[in-house]
């Protein structure tokens, strides 16, 4: 990941996106338009949350994404928090930023009831450029943030902070160039090498196994997506996410030659993108409030983390719960048009 040539490259892919960022921080959607011309390639594949979907190529993009989007909070606007970019182990080339839309919420979107107030929407995004283009996104949108807004979430409370997230502590995740490659490869393998650790356990050992305080600051803080929410610190995070997680799917992390996922790192922030990039069995109680449903089943998860004096002080997560909800045979969508009244009456 280190070679010399990439510092340059990774800076020119972010300026190549930036048109399209400062679009969308304007809300102006005709240059929304036309810069997903100019940067979307033809026959990209464009991969977002459920239940978004997939589309292709820059028209496609807007019509099944923006659009909706935009008729619902016709003064939309896209704040970046971070914005970092390198190449993967296996040579290609990535753009990750990470923020929030928010817009006055005055129509109905995705059967979401409008507020009439300002909402905020979490975002993870990342571009794959090849040759001057986006060739590739994978893209997270907090959705169910959307919905607990709305307060027509219709699935059990979240364990962690419900919040608006904030960005980096530093204030310094849109990450300026050159890349600095060797400080930039440091930080993704610290990533790998905890993952690695964390993956130990249960199968290999307690909670020991996973070594967290030699990769994780004492005063971390783990933002996880609108259904699970923050926890603070080692204890913050394992009670109200990993415990659940692991009592639920004990074989997390055993298929690895099953899923695609990539790392990169841009200073002291590393990501990774994959979809799907967890498979795991849903056998054991109380995840999500869930019953084991038996069921195996995938996860999109978009990360960023951020290390501060060689441990990581913050990550931010977000996860594609709707998409796995209806993996494991809930329709959330279905039960909240009932919450609010657009269900069956029969």
């Amino acid at each position: 990941m280190g070679r010399g040539v990439t510092q340059g490259r990774a800076t020119l892919h972010k300026a190549l996106i930036a048109p399209l960022r400062a679009a969308l921080y304007a809300g102006d959607v005709a240059a929304v338009q036309s810069e997903l011309h100019r940067v979307i390639a033809p026959d990209a594949l464009t991969r977002f949350a459920y239940p978004l979907g997939d589309s292709t190529g820059p028209g496609g993009l807007f019509d099944t994404v923006f659009a909706p989007l935009f008729a619902a909070l016709p003064d939309l606007e896209r704040r970046d928090y971070i914005v970092m970019a390198g190449p993967t182990s296996e040579g290609a080339d990535w753009v990750g930023c990470g923020g929030f839309y928010t817009g006055t919420f005055q129509a109905s979107w995705l059967d979401i009831p409008p507020t009439g107030h300002v909402v905020h929407m979490r975002f993870h995004e990342f571009y794959r450029i090849d040759n001057g283009q986006v060739a590739e996104v994978q893209a997270l949108w907090d959705i169910p943030e959307v919905m607990m807004q709305a307060r027509a979430w219709p699935m059990a409370p979240s364990l962690g902070r419900e919040w608006h997230v904030p960005g980096p502590a530093t204030q310094d995740g849109l990450v300026p160039g050159p890349r600095d490659a060797a400080r930039s490869d440091a930080a993704c393998q610290h990533i790998i090498d905890m993952l690695t650790a964390m993956k130990r356990h249960p199968a290999e050992g307690g909670p020991e196994v996973m070594e967290m305080t030699r990769f994780w600051h004492p005063r971390m803080m783990w933002y996880g997506p609108a259904g699970i929410g923050t926890g603070r610190g080692v204890e913050g995070f394992r009670r109200w996410h990993q415990i659940p997680f692991l009592k639920g799917m004990p074989d997390r992390g055993q298929y690895v030659d099953q899923i695609e996922y990539h790392f990169f790192g841009d200073g002291d922030y590393a990501a990774v993108t994959g979809w799907p990039d967890m498979i795991q069995t849903h056998s054991g109680d109380g995840w999500l409030g869930l019953p084991p449903t038996g069921k195996k089943f995938t996860m999109r998860s978009l990360d960023f983390w951020r290390l501060e004096n060689g441990l990581i002080r913050e990550n931010w997560v977000l996860v594609d719960l709707l998409d796995a909800y209806d993996q494991l045979g809930v329709d959330v969508m279905a039960r909240m048009r009932e919450m609010t009244g657009q269900g069956p009456r029969d």
